[in-house]
């Protein structure tokens, strides 16, 4: 199992990162939170989790190793595979995940998409005595400012088309969040776009 790469960072989406370990490009699916942890940075260490599949080696990075526990135990939940659990990491932080389960607040789930009702239940049920609140809820990621509002609207539109989201809705929501406030950070327009789509 590869515990973590560490290595330039030769790409950088919201949704992959691609790690250059001594001339081996490694392709990691990341969250926002981690994108926010090491945009801007020229090299990186994340935490991996492998998903090994009869048609598919995929790569879950995480900038600490909190994320990485947590996402291992939505994935233990029946119904949430690695893009479902990621998309629920890039929606909110770990912390805030955290406090949603213990609080057992299935309406704020329910605002990730792909997640409805039982499947908030279901995590709230399987992960509730799972998780502990410590000090580590803390662990809020700094969130990184766009440079400009065009290349903010592209790189979020990009990420959304990439998760999933058909391009010409992601845009709309995208423009309406920008209009708003546009000093918002690519991160925060993902995650705010993901509770509007």
């Amino acid at each position: 199992m590869i515990e973590y790469v560490r290595g330039e960072i030769a790409e950088l989406t919201p949704a992959v990162a691609v790690i250059d370990c001594n001339g081996v490009g490694y392709a990691v699916n990341i969250s926002l939170n981690t994108y926010s942890a090491i945009q801007g940075k020229s090299n990186c260490k994340l935490y991996i989790h492998e998903a090994i599949r009869e048609d598919a080696h995929i790569l879950f990075g995480f900038a600490d190793k909190p994320e990485r526990e947590i996402f291992q135990l939505l994935i233990s939940v029946s119904g949430i595979g690695g893009n479902t659990a990621r998309m629920i990491l890039s929606a909110m932080s770990y912390s805030e995940l955290v406090q949603v389960i213990s609080s057992e607040n299935v309406n704020m789930l329910k605002t990730v998409k792909g997640i409805g009702l039982k499947t908030a239940q279901r995590v709230i049920v399987d992960l509730k005595d799972k998780i502990k609140i410590s000090s580590a809820d803390s662990l809020d990621m700094p969130m990184a400012f766009g440079a400009f509002n065009n290349e903010v609207q592209e790189e979020a539109v990009a990420a959304l088309t990439m998760l999933g989201f058909a391009a010409a809705p992601s845009q709309k929501v995208v423009q309406a969040i920008l209009k708003e406030d546009p000093t918002t950070a690519v991160a925060q327009v993902i995650k705010l776009a993901l509770k509007r789509l």
